[in-house]
C-alpha cells in the first residue's frame, strides 16, 4: 500500500484511521480539505459509472507530486487507477 493509497476499502478500525490520516496529509499537500477530496472521488465514480461498470473495491485515486512543465518545481497531480468491469452499451445508461 503506497503512502497516498487513500481510497481503498478497509476492514478494521486501525486501517480506517491510517487511511484517514493519509487523506489529511494528501489534502494538505494539495491545498484542499478532506471533504473536497472525498467529494472529488465520489464525483469521479459517479461520472465514470454512467459509461462503465467499475470495481470500486479496487479503486485507487491518489495525489502525487510531478515536475511542472514550467519552472515551478513540483506540483500536485491527480492519478486514478480505476478497474473497469464492463462498458455500458449506449442504450443501457444508468
Amino acid at each position: 500500500m503506497g503512502l497516498f493509497d487513500i481510497f481503498r476499502k478497509s476492514t478494521n478500525s486501525g486501517t480506517v484511521a491510517k487511511d484517514r490520516l493519509k487523506l489529511v496529509l494528501v489534502s494538505d499537500r494539495a491545498g484542499c480539505s478532506p471533504e473536497i477530496m472525498e467529494a472529488l472521488k465520489n464525483d469521479i465514480i459517479k461520472v465514470i459509472s454512467k459509461y462503465m461498470e467499475i470495481d470500486t473495491d479496487n479503486l485507487n485515486i491518489e495525489i502525487t507530486q510531478t515536475e511542472s512543465d514550467t519552472d515551478n518545481g513540483y506540483v500536485p497531480a491527480l492519478c486514478a487507477n480505476i478497474p473497469i468491469k464492463d462498458i455500458i452499451k449506449t442504450g443501457n445508461k444508468r
